[in-house]
């Protein structure tokens, strides 16, 4: 279907805080602008939504198939792996508590008291490391739950 070429006339107008405004109505002190005529081309129709939910996607014939024992293997080592990870995440974060609470208790050479910047950054250093191995370990316990 072919749509004709549209055509009418365009003012520009600058108010005198220079602000643009383009209309098709002439007004005072407005510009008719030389344009060279517009063709459209209508939009595609839009298919219809089928309310069946869409088949999810096969396998293809060629694509390479793992036999069970093999996935087992698999399965086997990366929960190792993943409980290996658990375990020195668990470690670090016993670290790093044990050190946030001897921060707490204690003052480094700079720090006045308690309330000093270079205090207050170094608690929130170690603070941030408890909470970093805290998300590590929810992270790799996730994991775990979610192998078959």
């Amino acid at each position: 279907m072919f749509t004709p070429p549209c055509m009418a006339d365009i003012y520009k107008y600058v108010d005198e805080n220079g602000r643009v405004t383009y209309s098709n109505v002439p007004s005072k002190g407005a510009k008719k602008l030389d344009l060279e005529p517009l063709t459209s081309v209508p939009a595609p129709k839009p298919r219809p939504r089928s309310e069946a939910p869409a088949a999810a996607s096969s396998t293809p014939a060629d694509f390479p198939r793992v036999d069970a024992d093999t996935q087992k293997k698999r399965d086997t080592t990366r929960r190792g792996i993943l409980e290996d990870e658990l375990r020195s995440e668990e470690k670090m974060l016993e670290e790093a508590r044990r050190a946030y609470d001897e921060g707490s208790r204690t003052l480094k050479v700079g720090e006045d008291s308690k309330n000093s910047p270079k205090y207050q950054e170094r608690m929130a250093r170690l603070k941030d490391a408890v909470t970093t191995h805290e998300n590590n370990i929810q992270a790799v316990r996730r994991e775990l739950n979610n192998l078959k």
